[in-house]
């Protein structure tokens, strides 16, 4: 209770500007109302889908509590929330790439898929947080994408995109939107870590926006996003 009342507390400190809080705030609400939707759909599909909704709940689940501590950071420091961040990213990014898997299990994906997409999110992610926490943000900025761009690569042109060919239907569809998450929805955080790290890419801070607001947006984009992608499927295959 205490907790709670503390967390109301800080927020009512929040200036009515205060647009980077705001949309922590909001990313907050979008990410437990997506969670809620998800778990109460897994009743209307059939059983093979029902656990790759559970993902979805899951993703936006521990994001929206992540949120909820990263509003309150913001709302306390006025700083970026960085390690909570990054410990919301390191669980929930490799569940999307367990989402990938749970799709094309049907076309005979295997388990080394998933687990080659999951290791390279990782190194993607502990590079990126190296490179906002540490020295030498160009070097592991570019480890941090070039790991971004072999599992584009892996999804697109792939291994990942011969399963979903060879699947066709419903599978091939909801693959190929997936991949237009990574393609265009993952292209989000680069901008946000340019904007927030120094480098040669200094002149993006130009386009005046904050790293986190970026970050955000790109979240709520991909995470529900992926998630109503497994819901369509879901649904659509539910009816056939």
């Amino acid at each position: 209770m205490n907790f709670l009342i503390n967390s109301i507390s800080l927020v009512s400190k929040m200036a009515t500007n205060d647009y980077v809080g705001f949309t922590f705030f909001i990313g907050c609400m979008a990410m437990m109302a997506a969670s809620v939707f998800f778990f109460l759909s897994m009743s209307s599909v059939d059983k093979k889908w029902k656990v790759s909704l559970l993902v979805s709940g899951l993703i936006t689940f521990i994001a929206a509590v992540h949120y909820f501590y990263m509003r309150d950071y913001w709302a306390e420091f006025g700083e970026s929330p960085t390690f909570f961040r990054y410990v919301d990213w390191i669980l929930t990014v490799p569940l999307m790439c367990v989402e990938f898997y749970l799709i094309l299990k049907v076309a005979g994906a295997t388990k080394s898929l998933m687990w080659k997409l999951i290791g390279l999110s990782v190194i993607m992610l502990v590079t990126g947080y190296l490179g906002e926490t540490g020295d030498s943000a160009v070097l592991w900025g570019t480890i941090s994408g070039l790991a971004y761009f072999v599992i584009a690569y892996e999804v697109w042109l792939g291994g990942a995109k011969k399963l979903a060919e060879a699947a066709g239907g419903q599978v091939l569809e909801s693959h190929k939107m997936l991949c237009w998450f990574v393609l265009v929805g993952w292209s989000i955080y680069p901008l946000g870590y340019m904007i927030g790290t120094d480098g040669w890419y200094d002149f993006v801070d130009g386009i005046g926006l904050d790293m986190d607001v970026v970050y955000n947006i790109g979240d709520a984009i991909n995470k529900i996003g992926f998630g109503l992608v497994v819901y369509a499927v879901a649904i659509a295959s539910s009816k056939d």
